[in-house]
């Protein structure tokens, strides 16, 4: 449970909300899209700002993907979203040859001298030129990122070795949709946080990271991106049929013990955290509860993992028939479902925030055996 605190403490301090570690696909970067689009609809965004931001993003994820296809480190790809006063940070990372930088960062500098007004008449100029190939020669794809929102480009260069480098590429934009730049500030922009957040999602086999308040919209959008990565990964059908049908049930779980929205930005905010180890799935989740739920919930977990593959389903199918027509008469139900399908014990945990609140942290495995 020290890695899921450890998580936390980091999203927290950084205020992350999403977090991707892995292949950047054309399937899977439409989910990655909406999953920030829906949070954008409980903000304070407008609809210009949605726009732009949005536009951002998705020449971001096609250019991670334009320059990773093929790449033997391609799954060191990272694409992040983060929280800022009044905006968002959106934030891109992927390995490129250490020979390449000095060209990119001549590229980036040019592109972050040009005036608001210069960077469309250089964007149209470089449009018209045929030397450019479909994979941005010359820094097409960077300076359609600039012109997007109308300002310059955070970037950094992590050495990784003596041949390959992680390139951080990061883009801070307001409620209207306009850029601010590191460079204005008086700390310069660095990709340090970046390149510590692909390593220990590297060292603990995390390709998902997630935290906010959990609309239906939100958890939609997880599922959805979830289930694209279900059927790129060389996962066998039933495993990801359960691994889907858990993740359901794990995010309905959550939502059924929230206390509010503002106990949680004070106390703890929901997370998810989705780790997959020599093709065993870890699925957790972790989230605020009231004290006084505890006991109750724990007894729930206790006498769930009693039982085996025969008693919980015997236990299910009991369960079904006691359910009423107002819902789970046991309250049991999900819990039942994620240990039967899973096939192994449910893992949890209980920290006490205060004299009212508790972190409930619940881990599910999901295996390849079939039954």
């Amino acid at each position: 449970m020290d890695l899921i605190q450890k998580i936390r403490n980091k999203m927290k301090k950084e205020r992350l909300m999403f977090v991707y570690r892995g292949v950047v696909t054309r399937d899977n970067s439409v989910p990655l899209l909406m999953l920030l689009e829906k949070e954008m609809e409980h903000s304070e965004f407008g609809f210009l700002g949605r726009k732009r931001l949005f536009m951002f993003v998705l020449e971001s994820l096609q250019n991670v993907s334009r320059h990773s296809n093929g790449s033997q480190h391609a799954s060191m790809s990272l694409v992040i979203y983060s929280k800022v006063n009044g905006g968002y940070t959106v934030t891109t990372g992927n390995v490129i040859s250490s020979s390449n930088i000095d060209d990119l960062k001549k590229r980036l500098d040019e592109i972050n001298h040009l005036e608001s007004g210069e960077i469309r008449t250089v964007y149209m100029q470089m449009l018209s030129n045929s030397e450019f190939s479909n994979k941005g020669g010359a820094g097409l794809g960077l300076i359609e990122m600039a012109k997007k929102t109308g300002n310059k480009l955070d970037y950094d260069f992590v050495k990784l070795d003596n041949e390959n480098s992680y390139f951080i590429l990061s883009k801070t934009v307001d409620s209207e949709g306009v850029g601010t730049h590191f460079a204005m500030r008086e700390k310069p922009f660095t990709g340090k946080s970046v390149s510590q957040l692909e390593k220990l999602m590297s060292d603990n086999n995390i390709y998902l990271l997630w935290s906010g308040h959990l609309t239906p919209e939100v958890g939609k959008e997880v599922l959805s991106f979830t289930e694209a990565q279900l059927h790129e990964n060389d996962i066998e059908s039933n495993q990801r049929r359960r691994v889907f049908s858990i993740l359901v049930e794990i995010i309905e779980n959550v939502a059924k013990y929230s206390p509010g929205a503002e106990p949680e930005d004070k106390f703890g905010m929901p997370v998810a955290i989705i780790r997959l180890k020599d093709k065993t799935y870890h699925l957790t989740t972790g989230n605020l509860v009231q004290n006084d739920q505890v006991h109750n919930l724990r007894e729930k977990l206790d006498m769930v993992n009693k039982y085996d593959r025969a008693g919980l389903k015997e236990l299910y199918r009991k369960s079904l028939s006691d359910q009423t027509s107002n819902g789970d008469s046991t309250g049991n139900m999900g819990l039942i479902d994620m240990a039967r399908k899973s096939g192994s014990k449910l893992i949890y945990d209980f920290k006490k925030i205060n004299n009212q609140y508790s972190y409930y942290i619940l881990t599910v495995k999901v295996d390849e055996q079939t039954f």
